[in-house]
């Protein structure tokens, strides 16, 4: 038997597993909703979540419809009117991102997703600071073990308030998707970026001497400059301001690295923004 939920990966009641039966779920901001979001983004009713039954009575499979909401409804950051759920879809509600999860052992997807949360940011899918404090750990140790060259970037999206303020909280939540994929395909495979909270991301670069680690955060800098960012057909142009350290022999803690390039990043946002500062 197919079993399937939703779990709400970012927004209201993180972590929080709503069982799909065999009859449907409205989603909504009003009080008559079977899943209410108490928040301005989220139309009264939104959308709707329908079971297709089988011969046995069964649901067999599940699709999801928008129901002329607002700000509309996203399957994997796709507008849609209806779309055909499948295992591993990510629904946006609003400012709410739920996965869609469709299993014969539900129990166990359920907990691989919360384990996933403990250590991933719901909104962009980069480790969370959480888990990006314990890499720094790691990498810190190994560096200091081999006498291995280590740096870090501490990244800050230039007037991000102003994309919220013009373009609305949906625009902004895409906006920080976008920079976290432009991210994830220009680094290295061993380098790891995170969402640190709000506009502020980091990325740690093994092997990378402070040389090295500021022609890579020249690169990230132009390439967002030049990034199309936009959403529902509008642009919304970003820039960066970068803070680059480097592990020296003196440091006895990874945060000492840490601390440093967010000084630099101040020092950069200071300096004028659109800038790097080692």
């Amino acid at each position: 038997m197919r079993e399937a939920c939703l779990v709400v990966m970012y927004g209201e009641s993180i972590g929080r597993r709503i069982s799909l039966g065999a009859g449907p779920l409205t989603i909504g901001r009003s009080t008559e909703s079977d899943l209410q979001f108490e928040e301005e983004s989220v139309s009264r009713n939104h959308c709707r979540i329908d079971p297709t039954i089988n011969a046995s009575g069964v649901p067999e499979a599940w699709s999801i419809s928008d129901l002329h909401s607002t700000n509309g409804t996203y399957v994997n950051d796709r507008g849609v009117e209806s779309a055909v759920l499948n295992h591993g879809d990510h629904l946006q509600i609003g400012r709410n991102i739920l996965k869609f999860l469709v299993s014969g052992h539900i129990e166990s997807a359920y907990h691989e997703e919360i384990y996933r949360l403990v250590t991933t940011d719901g909104l962009t899918n980069l480790p969370n600071r959480r888990a990006f404090e314990d890499a720094m750990q790691r990498e810190f140790s190994r560096s200091t073990r081999y006498t291995r060259p280590l740096s870090l970037l501490v990244i800050d999206i230039d007037h991000f308030k102003k994309i919220n303020d013009v373009h609305g909280h949906l625009a902004g939540d895409a906006a920080l998707r976008q920079f976290a994929t432009l991210l994830r395909v220009n680094l290295r495979r061993d380098d790891v970026a995170g969402r640190m909270g709000g506009e502020e991301f980091a990325v740690l670069l093994p092997e990378i001497d402070g040389v090295g680690a500021k022609i890579t955060a020249e690169k990230l800098r132009q390439l967002t400059a030049r990034h199309r960012f936009e959403f529902e057909g509008a642009l919304m142009p970003l820039t960066v301001s970068i803070g680059v350290a480097t592990r020296t022999a003196e440091d006895q803690d990874p945060m000492e690295i840490y601390r440093r390039a967010d000084e630099l990043l101040f020092t950069a946002k200071r300096a004028g923004r659109n800038r790097v500062q080692s």
